[in-house]
């Protein structure tokens, strides 16, 4: 993230800006943040990732979405873009339960898995503030941070309300998503990525 604009806005006019803008822009209670532009390994990484869920959940309740999604965080008034989301079932869009008129299809609300593809000026807010806002999500029970400068991905999984780590640092290993029982190669996360 580069700038923060330094006046406080609404919601609303966030969402007008957001909606006529060039750059992406997350919303963080009243503050307006440009996001930066990304790296290859990080597009790359991302559409890996992606890709693999997309075609591991085929055929299944479960749907993979990209980063064009805005993730409302309502306990944080926050409109973010994860770089990639999984949902079961239905997605559930901010505002359906004031009727029709306020339903934004741009703001979802109930993913059950995340994940982040680490940058340098966003590494240490995915692991620490943001994650502490992604868990009052209660659909929410898979953290996946994926490194972009080594193999190295962590997954953090909910259980009876216990959150675990996990670390995956091997190219011969695979990741084993609990909520949707599937496993991803971490070769396959990293194909086409150059150290």
């Amino acid at each position: 993230m580069i700038a923060t604009i330094q006046r406080r806005y609404s919601l609303d006019e966030y969402r007008t800006i957001a909606d006529t803008s060039e750059e992406k822009c997350e919303y963080h209670d009243g503050e307006i943040v440009t996001m930066t532009g990304g790296t290859v390994k990080h597009s790359r990484i991302s559409r890996n990732i992606l890709n693999l869920l997309d075609n591991k959940l085929q055929n299944t309740n479960f749907e993979a979405i990209n980063n064009d999604l805005r993730l409302w965080i309502p306990d944080y008034r926050r409109g973010v873009y994860p770089d990639a989301m999984v949902f079961d079932g239905a997605l559930q869009f901010n505002g359906e339960s004031q009727g029709d008129a306020s339903r934004r299809e741009d703001e979802v609300l109930n993913p059950v898995l995340i994940v982040e593809v680490l940058s340098p000026s966003t590494e240490e807010y995915d692991r620490t503030d943001k994650f502490r806002m992604y868990r009052s999500i209660p659909s929410f029970c898979e953290y996946l941070l994926i490194r972009q400068n080594k193999i190295f991905v962590e997954r953090y999984s909910k259980q009876a309300q216990v959150w675990t780590y996990r670390d995956f640092d091997g190219v011969d290993q695979s990741i084993l998503l609990e909520s949707m029982n599937i496993e991803l190669a971490i070769a396959e996360i990293y194909r086409g990525v150059e150290f």
